[in-house]
């Protein structure tokens, strides 16, 4: 954790003593019906057709089918308060009902139970380039968009040309935006919702979008926002950026809220929901796929395990079977953590060199890993094998294991999770002056 980070939170936990919370959310509840349609003038056909089927909708209700099993609660009896200066990550899977919270929480919808309680004004930036008309210009929809999210004339022509050096579009700013590729678009109306200066800012999932420079400054402009000491409520499936930009988290599950509190401890336990083998309480057994049938991580003494202490020897050992010889054959491992980050990598081509071939039936393949490195944490395993840089199948989350702490520097200080990804081995020296007087 980054020391501007550390002292946020310090002045966040001071201002939520002295501060009501900006955003009160009590028992929420969103109930949508399924397969409802939006009333219209019949044609007389239609009119004749629903008056025939009206005896089996009766009967089909009567029956117990029809409204009961259209009725999907989207979100149910969800409470928490932000206080003030709060950057709070929402996180779970699809459908949890992120978005359904974003959009009870920025009035675009009602909910059906419960109610929310929002002290400031609110910027929402929940859909890029919503309201941009294609037969204008970028010039044109910079103004439209900008009054659409709630900025007044004076607002945006302090900021036009902030807006548009930030889009990159600048060459093309008086040509229609229907000339624009998607990528253009997105990037001008994120510009403009970025720019916005609300005491509380909602966005949804905005660093899914464009090229990776882009995502890069979408980051940073994310970052500004949340040291400026505006209350931010943000949507991501980056666990990396919810990690950086948070300070505290909500995890969202089946439209409930299943946990709250520190950054850490709630993307936790969200990535350990997303893995089938979430608690590594034993190696795993089963097959995993037609031709990588397993991967298990041993010990120095070749010894299943589901856990590693920093410092220590293991290894990964991958089972493949084939029905068939593979040639020029290369077996990937990539490590990932908690975060959905790529640490490193493991290649049959790159640590060895040398062509291989596996024979037809059962072969294994163990890479040896002289020291752990790693800090503490839990970790995934994606496996890929090629032949003639073909690839023939792909697993993730093939393996899931821990590593534990240990005093490797052996100083009686145990690495902690949060100082980063590695342990490095280094030496320090100090050189002292006396202070005479």
């Amino acid at each position: 954790m980054n020391h501007s980070l550390q002292q946020r939170q310090i002045h966040n936990r001071k201002v939520r003593i002295v501060s009501r919370p900006v955003i009160v959310a009590e028992n929420l509840s969103k109930l949508y019906q399924i397969g409802l349609l939006e009333e219209r003038h019949q044609t007389f056909r239609e009119a004749i057709m629903q008056t025939a089927a009206a005896p089996f909708q009766r009967l089909r209700r009567l029956s117990g089918g029809g409204r009961g099993d259209d009725r999907f609660w989207a979100m149910r009896d969800v409470s928490f308060k932000v206080p003030p200066g709060e950057v709070v990550g929402i996180v779970g899977r699809n459908g949890a009902g992120k978005s359904t919270l974003l959009k009870v929480l920025s009035r675009i919808t009602e909910p059906t139970e419960g109610r929310v309680t929002i002290r400031g004004r609110v910027g929402s930036l929940l859909e890029v380039g919503t309201g941009f008309h294609t037969e204008l210009t970028g010039r044109e929809n910079v103004y439209l968009n900008g009054s659409i999210l709630g900025m007044s004339r004076r607002e945006i022509d302090r900021k036009f040309d902030e807006i548009v050096a930030f889009s990159g579009v600048e060459k093309f700013i008086d040509t229609p935006v229907k000339r624009y590729s998607s990528g253009m678009t997105v990037r001008l109306g994120f510009a403009v919702a970025a720019h916005l200066e609300p005491e509380i800012l909602i966005v949804d999932e905005v660093l899914a979008v464009g090229d990776a420079e882009f995502q890069r400054r979408c980051l940073g402009k994310m970052n500004e926002v949340a040291t400026s000491g505006r209350t931010v409520l943000f949507v991501s499936h980056n666990m990396a950026a919810v990690e950086g930009l948070c300070t505290s988290a909500i995890l969202l599950s089946g439209g409930t809220l299943a946990a709250e509190g520190d950054v850490a401890t709630v993307l936790r336990l969200y990535m350990s929901s997303l893995t089938t083998n979430a608690a590594p309480d034993e190696p795993a057994k089963k097959s995993l796929g037609k031709l990588l049938r397993a991967v298990r991580l041993m010990d120095e003494s070749s010894q299943d395990v589901s856990a590693i202490q920093m410092g220590e020897p293991f290894s990964l050992d991958v089972r493949c079977w084939s029905d068939r010889a593979i040639m020029d054959a290369v077996c990937w491992l990539h490590i990932y953590n908690m975060y959905g980050q790529r640490l490193t990598t493991l290649s049959t081509r790159q640590q060895c060199g040398d062509r291989l071939t596996l024979p037809a039936g059962e072969s294994s393949l163990s890479c040896h890993v002289p020291y752990c490195s790693l800090l503490p944490g839990r970790y995934s395993v994606l496996v890929s094998l090629e032949e003639h840089r073909t690839r023939l199948e792909r697993i993730e989350d093939a393996l899931i294991f821990d590593v534990l702490p240990k005093d490797v520097y052996g100083t009686g200080q145990t690495p902690r999770e949060s100082d980063g990804v590695f342990a490095t081995c280094a030496t320090w020296h100090a050189e002292t002056s006396e202070c005479r007087s």
